[in-house]
């Protein structure tokens, strides 16, 4: 008989457990969790803390005594592994019944993550709490019923987030503190503005870019002060600042890590014979940038799980793990935000040299009733147009194209292979050319040179070394506008061609409008009329987005009529079509 023995519960653990009893019912499975729960949602503890979910019960997907009627496993909570001898296979582990001893043949180590704690004075004040555990979430809950008036989050990804949610949802005065310049930070710029409007319309206040410095704990509440000057008041503080591998114990043991996560090949198996290892606690590699770092994903640690099992049970039939895209999504309020591969960051850190579209189409036909915008962009290689990685944020429709632009990213397919998939369409579930499809075509334009495309980030160089030509109406243009533009809408472009020549005295032209669509075709006609065109990516909807209505380049209401055309000197290099790492710098 073999003894498998799973460290950890939860989603890799019991995954990996479960299967590994399918495929063999002699064998002994034991499964150590320290903490009370074995096999609970921990995706779900925000929306307890926010009132969504009454019952914490309802957050416990299985528990130790289902787990041994039905699959007769035996699960051990409240047993915490303090030590590992790799030669010997054991394992010491500490319970409430003392010290004990328990030997293994196989063993899966699913320990997952620690909240990280970053070097903040006071965080050891009782106002402090984590998110990470049923505990966690019912004693939020506790401090919400109790009548908390104030919290402040301490991280804005995924999970502070979520919680900054449920607390403005409780009708607390909310703040979310974030280190990077904007919330989300795996999101790329022009999406996390979006969540940020969002988050204040909610009520929550957000100070990204800085840092908390200090908790000052006072009678009735603390202080968070930040290493602006800022000083939040809170009745509760929630640490989401992210997490570290959990495994001190078993690289103390030998098995190989990296930044504290443990190294594992493709079936899961680490540097110590018979251990295997899933979920948090281990090393990924991002299969498009090459970057290698845990994914504190729910999703792969169950497919991870599964596969390790397969290994053990089944060696030399068994899968090999994939590598995680890191797919995600998240509720903001009334939006959803999703994103799968790399972002901009990832790509130019690794000098990947790519294209990115942005569009904004309605998740459904536009003449049906409730038509909204998906924000979506695509990251795609130049060259051969591999799709590295694309980001969306809407009301409605943003979960399905990102789950079609994951499916083809795993694929390996191109962007423009994204025209040819045939997606179900009525008018109101979508539309004949659906939002990935047209990312398709927009994307084929960009790689066969029909479009040529400038960004956000280039707005300072164009305005200094070009004309901006925007093509919206004259009532659009007066609303908001590039400093120095030149307003002839896009229906009135073939007759003004001479204008738009003298007003360019040789200089490239720049075309803007709302979303892209209007300014593409402009810079058809210019292009074939010889002048130096590109159109300006997702128009003012992603530069507004990217850059916010507070640029210096951008003003609101004036003549528009107005031309700006002087000062233009001689006509500088501009970068318009390859991301790069070094790239628009």
């Amino acid at each position: 008989m073999t003894r498998l023995v799973v460290v950890g519960g939860v989603a890799g653990g019991m995954s990996c457990a479960a299967r590994a009893r399918r495929l063999d019912e002699t064998a002994e499975i034991i499964v150590l969790e320290r903490g009370a729960h074995v096999s609970f949602a921990n995706c779900g503890l925000p929306y307890h803390v926010g009132g969504e979910i009454l019952d914490a019960d309802d957050l416990l997907v299985q528990t130790p005594q289902r787990l041994r009627d039905a699959l007769d496993l035996d699960v051990r909570t409240g047993h915490e592994v303090i030590g590992l001898d790799p030669r010997a296979r054991e394992l010491t582990v500490r319970s409430p019944a003392g010290v004990e001893r328990i030997r293994y043949d196989a063993l899966v180590l699913a320990p997952g993550a620690r909240a990280a704690r970053p070097p903040i004075q006071g965080l050891d004040s009782p106002r402090v709490h984590t998110l990470r555990s049923v505990a966690d979430a019912t004693g939020l809950r506790k401090h919400v019923e109790a009548g908390a008036r104030s919290a402040v989050v301490l991280g804005g990804g995924f999970i502070g987030i979520e919680a900054a949610e449920a607390f403005a949802r409780q009708g607390l005065s909310t703040a979310v503190v974030e280190f990077a310049d904007h919330v989300l930070p795996p999101l790329d710029a022009e999406h996390a503005r979006l969540v940020e409007e969002e988050l204040r319309r909610l009520g929550v206040a957000v100070h990204a870019g800085v840092a908390a410095h200090q908790v000052i704990t006072g009678e009735e509440q603390d202080t968070v002060v930040l290493e602006d000057g800022t000083r939040l008041r809170a009745e509760v503080i929630v640490l989401a600042t992210g997490t570290r591998p959990d495994t001190a114990v078993f690289e103390e043991a030998g098995a190989t890590c990296e930044r504290g996560a443990l190294v594992v090949d493709e079936h899961g198996r680490t540097s110590l014979d018979g251990v295997w290892a899933v979920g948090d606690a281990t090393l990924s590699t991002d299969p498009v940038t090459g970057a290698r770092r845990p994914v504190a994903l729910a999703g792969p640690a169950n497919r991870a799980g599964r596969q390790v099992a397969d290994d053990i049970m089944r060696p030399g039939s068994a899968r090999t793990l994939p590598q995680p895209l890191g797919t995600a999504i998240v509720r903001v309020g009334a939006l959803t935000v999703a994103m799968t591969g790399a972002n901009r960051s990832a790509l130019e850190s690794s000098g990947i040299a790519h294209h990115t579209i942005h569009l904004h189409p309605h998740q459904h036909a536009g003449y049906f009733p409730g038509a909204q915008q998906i924000h979506l962009s695509i990251h795609f290689r130049a060259g051969d147009g591999l799709i590295l990685g694309a980001q969306a944020v809407g009301v409605e429709g943003v979960d399905r194209r990102i789950d079609v632009l994951a499916t083809a990213l795993r694929a390996r397919m191109g962007v423009a292979d994204l025209i040819d998939l045939d997606l179900a369409y009525s008018p109101p579930y979508g539309q004949a050319k659906d939002a990935v499809n047209l990312a398709g075509m927009v994307g084929a334009n960009v790689l066969d040179a029909t479009l040529t495309l400038w960004y956000p980030e280039d707005l300072e160089e164009v305005t200094r070394c070009a004309l901006v030509l925007d093509v919206r109406s004259p009532q659009e243009f007066a609303e908001c506008h590039i400093v120095g533009a030149l307003n002839i809408p896009h229906t009135q472009l073939r007759s003004h061609l001479a204008q738009i020549r003298a007003a360019a005295a040789g200089r490239p032209v720049r075309v803007v409008c709302a979303s892209g669509v209007r300014s593409a075709i402009a810079h058809r006609v210019l292009t074939q009329q010889g002048f130096d065109s590109a159109s300006l990516s997702g128009g003012m909807l992603t530069l507004l987005a990217a850059r916010g209505a507070e640029c210096g380049l951008l003003e609101g209401p004036r003549p528009p009529s107005h031309v700006r055309a002087e000062g233009t000197g001689a006509p500088g290099p501009i970068r318009t079509t390859t991301r790069s790492s070094n790239a628009h710098r």
